[in-house]
């Protein structure tokens, strides 16, 4: 399944309405601690903790570090995600098996929820870098569907047939693509963002259940975690083509860059199973420095874990990182390593840290630019 064109990111030529990028060799430079926007700064400080098996968003105040609200939603809540304006955060319940899939918002400057929205099949949630569209994951469909960011209302749709599981992106520099996971499948699709269509199709070398994905500091390396693989694949994203893996660890899930746009935190779940057991002596986490494509630190959970996804605080201090297995958050210290465990609701998955530097989110936990 090759792909239809190449396509070549030039982060002075990105698409129009998309922010301009800052600094072509870190995109994530407008991300760094101290660059909350006024009004983002008035929010709660807090991080939202989808439940899956409990249908409910626990909420955490991290200056104590203990759950201070929760609330249902809908059925089967995968990620809490912000939106492109910051100004709305998404609990996408994707009601496995059914149709009757919806959208909570909650609005971040008091923390409470407002009325769901009804959307089919909400696994996850991104936004086009021009923000003119919500991207609903519809993972069971094996479908994109793009939304009016604020309506929700359908705008129009991408079938992916190849793409089974199909769940997390990452954009280029540009805007003008974005690369998604097919966990099921081993593969990853490649997407036109502006004429929404498929442009083909990558079957990794090996592994074959593929889960986050970031794009490098410059825009030229994806990085895709592969849960089998226990490690990272590296792929060329405007050739197409896989460069290269590095290992990192057992269940290799979730992945978030560091502050300063230098490192990346990878997040080891302990299992190869979708439903693992709990207190995983495998699971951990390991960060890779972006200018060697190696791991320099490795930080093991005392007694075991389940670390899955999550964010990284505004000052840059703490990870966060849902327990998938173990029903907690856990809360790494960057500095050293050592981590607490903060029990939540049933199966913890895509949680958020709010609020966070940056001019605008493509979604997912809150991959900001």
């Amino acid at each position: 399944m090759p792909e239809q064109a190449i396509t070549h990111s030039d982060p002075a030529q990105t698409i129009p309405g998309m922010p301009p990028v800052i600094d072509p060799h870190n995109l994530y430079s407008e991300t760094a601690s101290g660059h909350i926007a006024p009004e983002v700064a008035q929010d709660l400080a807090r991080i939202y903790v989808p439940n899956l098996r409990s249908n409910d968003v626990s909420v955490i105040d991290p200056a104590t570090n203990t759950v201070v609200d929760h609330f249902k939603v809908g059925r089967g809540p995968q990620h809490v995600v912000p939106s492109w304006d910051l100004r709305t955060l998404w609990a996408t319940n994707n009601a496995e098996g059914s149709t009757n899939g919806s959208l909570t918002p909650i609005n971040p400057r008091t923390g409470k929820p407002g009325p769901a929205v009804t959307v089919d099949d909400p696994y996850n949630m991104y936004f086009t870098p021009d923000g003119r569209s919500a991207i609903v994951v519809a993972e069971a469909r094996r479908r994109l569907d793009f939304r009016d960011p604020h309506s929700m209302v359908l705008q129009g749709s991408v079938e992916a047939p190849h793409c089974a599981g199909i769940n997390h992106a990452a954009f280029s520099i540009d805007g003008r693509y974005a690369i998604f996971t097919c966990e099921f499948g081993g593969y990853v699709v490649k997407v036109d963002t502006v004429n929404r269509k498929v442009l083909g199709y990558l079957k990794l070398s090996s592994g074959g259940m593929p889960q986050d994905i970031l794009v490098s500091p410059d825009g030229r390396t994806f990085y895709v975690a592969d849960m089998m693989a226990d490690g990272v694949f590296m792929v060329d994203g405007d050739n197409f083509r896989q460069t290269g893996f590095i290992h990192t660890g057992v269940g290799t899930h979730g992945l978030y860059p560091t502050r300063d746009g230098k490192q990346m935190y990878v997040a080891n779940r302990g299992s190869h199973l979708i439903h693992g057991r709990p207190h995983s002596k495998a699971g951990g986490v390991s960060i890779i420095d972006f200018a060697t494509n190696k791991v320099v630190t490795n930080w093991p959970i005392p007694g075991g874990g389940s670390p899955d996804m999550g964010n990284v605080s505004a000052d840059g201090k703490s990870l966060w990182l849902s327990g998938r297995f173990d029903d907690v958050v856990y809360r790494f210290d960057t500095q050293t390593g050592a981590v607490i465990k903060i029990p939540v609701g049933a199966e913890p998955h895509g949680l958020t840290v709010w609020p966070q530097p940056g001019r605008y989110s493509i979604g997912h936990t809150g991959i900001l630019r």
